[in-house]
């Protein structure tokens, strides 16, 4: 899905670091799958941990993922899951898209 154009979910009322922060995070999810190596997943969680200082309720961070995976096909939830499970590389397969 690399070569596809599409807008992150992105919030009016963030800031501009705090655009960039979410877009890096989101770039971090994106290098999971379309990465031969995928990214390491201390990258990813450290990444996670600043996303969620900028969207802290669940119900926000699962509208956001809702959004992500509708125009790219990457799941944040199952990517994050895997980070936490495994050491090392996350390498996530396919797209969740059809």
């Amino acid at each position: 899905m690399a070569e596809e154009d599409y807008a992150y979910p992105l919030r009016a009322d963030w800031s501009t670091a705090e655009i960039v922060t979410v877009t890096t995070f989101y770039q971090q999810i994106e290098a999971a799958y379309e990465r031969s190596q995928g990214v390491a997943a201390v990258d990813l969680v450290a990444a996670y941990r600043k996303f969620q200082e900028i969207v802290p309720q669940k119900f926000e961070e699962k509208n956001i993922d809702q959004e992500f995976e509708a125009v790219s096909g990457y799941s944040i939830y199952r990517t994050m899951k895997q980070a936490r499970q495994q050491a090392g590389q996350v390498k996530m397969k396919g797209t969740t898209r059809s």
